[in-house]
């Protein structure tokens, strides 16, 4: 299985359950491994047999000014959902966290992986 991986994705969005949460954007970062439907990229070298990074990215930002989530692990699962059925990839893993929200801890979140691991 070929997978792409976009590491340290770094964006703002309201995401949380308090009230501030609702109103302040905060900044999470988002790690993505994306299973590729194929391997034909690597044989062909072709960009058409490939997926496009800025098209994953520029949908994930799509996503965060389009709707708030309540919780990391709903907005996870929005984007795995959309991986899968928007890019056709049989599986991604993804890791969502929030950036320096609770004093001494860098980072804190969720990571999920949906679809089926092919090898």
């Amino acid at each position: 299985m070929d997978i792409i991986f976009l590491h340290e994705l770094k964006a703002k969005t309201l995401i949380g359950i308090y009230p501030w949460e609702r109103k302040v954007a905060q900044t999470i970062q988002l790690d993505l491994e994306i299973a590729l439907p194929s391997s034909r990229a690597c044989q062909t070298d072709n960009f058409k047999d490939a997926l496009d990074y800025a098209l994953i990215v520029k949908r994930i930002n799509e996503i965060l000014a389009e709707k708030h989530f309540s919780l990391l692990e709903a907005l996870a699962e929005h984007i795995a959902q959309t991986i899968l059925t928007e890019f056709n990839s049989p599986w991604v893993k993804i890791s969502v966290a929030k950036l320096g929200i609770i004093r001494g801890v860098k980072k804190l979140g969720v990571s999920i992986e949906r679809g089926s691991r092919i090898t």
